[in-house]
């Protein structure tokens, strides 16, 4: 059996992993950090330490009234990303431990397409490469 690593738990959400294949699983929101456990294999969990987090990145859409899915930037393992049966329950509860100026809104699909269009394409990309002396 996983220890879990918190010793409170303000919040047990049903949720979806997507890192790899999607898992199916239970999110707890606890005074330690943020934890995922798969429901079909016990081995299969995500425990983050609220140290451990950078951010918090939210995809929004239609004004705020839906959140698809959401993730969560380490400072060294990456980013994990989540969806939950209720997103705003879980973020207000991750929003007690991370400051709110560390939970920001990721990008459109158009600011994405802008972003691409406004780089300078005549702008030509140096590759750093090192030969080796004989």
């Amino acid at each position: 059996m996983v220890q879990s690593l918190n010793t409170k738990s303000d919040l047990v959400e049903n949720a979806t992993s997507h890192l790899g294949m999607t898992d199916y699983g239970k999110i707890m929101v606890g005074d330690k950090g943020f934890e995922f456990y798969d429901d079909r294999d016990a081995k299969n969990f995500i425990q983050i330490p609220w140290g451990e987090v950078d951010k918090v990145v939210v995809s929004i859409m239609f004004g705020g009234k839906w959140i698809p899915r959401f993730a969560i930037e380490t400072k060294k393992n990456g980013t994990f990303s989540f969806s939950s049966k209720d997103p705003k329950k879980v973020l207000r509860a991750i929003r007690v431990y991370i400051k709110p100026d560390r939970i920001v809104r990721s990008l459109s699909f158009f600011q994405v397409v802008a972003r691409a269009f406004r780089r300078n394409p005549d702008k030509k990309v140096k590759k750093n490469i090192h030969h080796k002396k004989k």
